[in-house]
């Protein structure tokens, strides 16, 4: 195939998945399930498009899984998630092993009776379990921020960190069992609990440093091409994983930590880089479920269906909860219905594919099996959960019904994190101008300001003096969120349609 036309099918390939993803939120089915099905559909038993390298599947899953990870380490606000610190890390570590244990046991019970010709044995079922057995922080971040879904009692903070730092615990597993079913001997389980610990430790350390040493470098480093500042960035998030490798350390983790004190320190241009990795996020995701749906043959999965689906509804319905509701026992103020909610949040996505591709990748016996299994069973989550998080919230009274702050479309400005303030439009409307039409007679708040004005196709800054119409766009910036509360109240604006 020359280059032209593997150019030609890549854009063609990511058109359509550009075009899914917008599909997604208008139906309420999950952009990444989207971008699977695209993968399978121009795949071997769709359009033909022949791909099988478990290797070059294996590379763009880790360097997408590692970006991914970063950017959710720095959009993690570490005043959020210190109150549910404990319980997110239980769930990240506890919570991953009790999964893969619960979870391998039954599967070896399930395909005993569902598939006896498989002749999968414990460890193989361990070792299935064991890639499924964290949640996927690309469903997670990309279903909870896309929705828009605001959830109280700090859920969604804990969500986010459990998701985004349980990859590493469930690595590990799946490195432990590949090693014993290639040695076929009894494991010395002190060295597999020190394999696990020096993991875990290296890697914090080695992405706390590291972060630190990006800080002071992008703050010191005086470049003149200011657009140069997030490649400086993506260059250290690159340094981190792979550097916490050759210190045998866990990569996965080091780039969570590194982006998290990257992400709540004080940064030149930090905005354009966050924005910067916003979309290249969205790259990665769009890229690495399209290849993992490429690498499926689906006419395989009708092999797997049953056994899939049982073991699919029992890691929803038995093995999630009973892991989540374990680790949290200790947390007794936490309501009931919040641990519903998080074992519902279970999602499944591309990172139990690219564990899945592990085995493959090392000739493990059964290899394909699992990948298979594991596959349906991430269209099954990502179907069955991703589509009802939302819901799901609604039904438990957990939805945070308060305002939500319209984001800026025709303003285009930001401002830094550390201006403490609420920025957000509103539209001028005849009941906003009942009281008069200068912008005096708004009667705003001492803490708002109406910093701009667009009309039409025309922006310019307002005095008190200033004549409103109908149809003006005013950029609003107030303190707090209660202050954007009295300036909605005082302009007569009801706050769910701004």
């Amino acid at each position: 195939m020359s280059l032209e036309a593997l150019l030609l099918g890549l854009s063609l390939l990511f058109l359509l998945s550009i075009l899914a993803g917008k599909a997604s939120s208008r139906f309420g089915v999950p952009a990444l399930l989207l971008f699977l099905l695209v993968g399978m559909l121009c795949g071997s038993d769709g359009l033909g498009f022949q791909f099988d390298n478990t290797y070059i599947a294996q590379t763009i899953g880790t360097v997408a899984l590692c970006i991914i990870l970063f950017a959710g380490g720095m959009d993690t606000k570490i005043a959020e998630i210190r109150p549910v610190l404990a319980q997110g890390l239980m769930l990240a570590t506890v919570g991953v092993v009790l999964t893969s244990v619960i979870t391998g046991f039954l599967v070896w019970w399930i395909l005993g009776f569902t598939m006896q010709s498989a002749a999968v044995g414990l460890l193989t079922s361990l070792l299935l379990a064991g890639t499924m057995s964290s949640t996927d922080s690309a469903s997670v971040f990309a279903v909870l921020r896309t929705k828009g879904l605001r959830l109280t009692n700090n859920l969604r903070p804990m969500l986010e960190l459990e998701s985004g730092s349980n990859d590493p615990m469930a690595y590990i597993l799946v490195l432990v069992f590949m090693d014993l079913l290639k040695a076929g001997t009894a494991p010395v389980w002190w060295q597999v609990l020190g394999m696990v610990l020096m993991q875990l430790c290296v890697g914090v350390v080695a992405g706390f440093a590291f972060g630190k040493l990006a800080v002071w470098a992008v703050n010191r480093i005086k470049i003149d091409n200011a657009s140069l500042y997030p490649i400086l960035v993506l260059t250290f998030c690159i340094f981190i994983f792979s550097a916490t490798y050759f210190m045998r350390g866990n990569g996965y983790l080091a780039v969570y930590i590194g982006g998290l004190v990257i992400g709540n320190s004080s940064l030149q241009h930090k905005r354009s880089t966050i924005g910067f990795f916003n979309g290249l996020t969205w790259l990665c995701q769009l890229l690495m479920f399209l290849t993992l749906g490429l690498l499926v043959n689906p006419h395989e999965l009708l092999d797997v269906w049953a056994p899939g689906l049982i073991i699919s509804f029992v890691m929803i319905f038995v093995s999630r909860p009973a892991s989540v509701f374990l680790c949290l026992l200790p947390f007794r103020a936490m309501p009931f219905r919040d641990k519903v909610y998080v074992a519902w949040c279970g999602l499944r996505g591309a990172v139990p594919i690219i564990f899945a591709i592990m085995p493959l990748a090392a000739g493990i016996p059964q290899a394909r099996f699992i990948f298979n299994i594991v596959f349906l069973c991430t269209l099954v989550s990502l179907l069955v959960q991703g589509t009802s998080l939302s819901q799901m919230a609604k039904w438990l009274k957990l939805d945070d019904r308060t305002a939500r702050l319209r984001e800026l479309e025709d303003f285009d400005v930001d401002f830094s994190d550390e201006i403490k303030s609420v920025t957000t439009e509103i539209t001028v409307t005849d009941s906003v101008l009942e009281r008069g039409c200068h912008l005096m007679d708004l009667g705003l708040p001492d803490k708002t300001l109406v910093v701009m004005v667009k009309r039409h196709k025309k922006y310019f800054v307002p005095t008190g003096k200033t004549v409103l119409h109908a149809g003006d766009k005013l950029l609003i910036i107030t303190d707090d969120h209660e202050a954007l509360m009295e300036t909605y109240k005082s302009v007569r604006i009801d706050a769910d349609t701004k």
